[in-house]
């Protein structure tokens, strides 16, 4: 029991504090962090189903077989092997554990891979302790990290396939938004790949998912979508605040 209410209890703090992620899944905006979600069902539902059976053979066993029902004198039934049930206990999970990583390989495949159909790509650079995000216009929005107040957004169009590159300036970070898409490391030397497409205006709360330093807690991430006017409008804004810059 005190395994479950440590648990509980741990679910419950996650879900607090300024900027933090709740343990329930959002509802998915983009296509892929709802695969992403179906990925999750698909691997939870069979792993409760077969904690619950053992855990229930388990009681079952211990109720049925307890030392205070038995003779004084009992000893219980001495089995020293038996192979068909051997075979099947240690087939059975491997089928099971390779179900699960094919299933998780081929969905990783699909979405953290550089997309072709896409023409428009923003660079999103983590550093300590922030995200820039550089766009094809030629502007770069800085999200700078903070746990007293909103962080500057990440805009990006509705209906509209993004593809997203990341890179890392110092330290290994992760970029995570769970109702747009997977984790996704931004690793410096190495470019890796997502992408994003929402068709609804709206906000969507994240941070970095990979311990980076004494201010990890405050690189958190906010993904703003506008429609296309909105969006224009507010790139012209960047534009224009870009070149005034000394």
């Amino acid at each position: 029991m005190w395994t479950l209410g440590l648990l509980l209890a741990t679910v419950l703090v996650s879900s607090c504090g300024v900027g933090g992620l709740s343990p329930i899944f959002p509802n998915p905006v983009s296509p892929n962090g709802q695969n992403i979600y179906n990925t999750y069902i698909g691997i939870s539902i069979p792993a409760i189903i077969i904690f619950v059976g053992v855990e229930i053979a388990l009681l079952w066993v211990v109720v049925k077989y307890r030392r205070s029902t038995q003779p004084a004198t009992y000893v219980p039934p001495q089995i020293h092997g038996n192979t068909p049930l051997e075979v099947a206990w240690t087939i059975a999970p491997l089928v099971v554990v390779l179900a699960i990583a094919l299933y998780s390989f081929v969905e990783l495949q699909r979405d953290f891979q550089p997309v072709s159909a896409s023409n428009y790509t923003v660079v999103v650079s983590g550093h300590q302790f922030g995200w820039n995000y550089t766009y094809p216009e030629g502007f770069t929005v800085h999200q700078e990290g903070s746990l007293q107040t909103e962080v500057t957004p990440f805009v990006v169009p509705t209906h509209r396939l993004v593809r997203l590159e990341f890179q890392g300036t110092d330290v290994i970070h992760s970029w995570w938004v769970p109702a747009v898409s997977g984790k996704t490391d931004a690793v410096p030397g190495y470019d890796n790949f997502s992408w994003l497409k929402i068709d609804e205006v709206g906000k969507w709360r994240g941070e970095c998912a990979e311990l980076c330093g004494v201010g990890h807690s405050t690189m958190q991430i906010i993904v703003q979508s506008m429609d296309e006017p909105q969006y224009n409008a507010w790139v012209q804004q960047q534009m224009a605040a870009a070149k005034s810059s000394p």
